[in-house]
């Protein structure tokens, strides 16, 4: 790394977009992601009869399989 970096000349918010929406990766081993697919697909046929939030369901799952 440099001692200083020269910014003078540098836009600020050039790459700022207020409405944008980042979907970070994740990478889960396949166990798990397979895991966590079946609760989506779940959490999906029940959503309408379900008031739990999924990551409570998620969290409640894994402490019972052992994860």
């Amino acid at each position: 790394m440099k001692k200083e970096y020269d910014f003078s000349k540098g836009v600020r918010g050039k790459f700022y977009y207020p409405d944008a929406e980042f979907n970070l990766p994740i990478y889960l081993e396949p166990e798990i992601a397979e895991f966590v697919q079946k609760l989506a697909k779940e959490k999906m046929s029940k959503e309408a009869k379900s008031s739990t939030c999924f990551c409570e369901r998620t969290r409640k799952s894994l402490r019972f399989s052992g994860f």
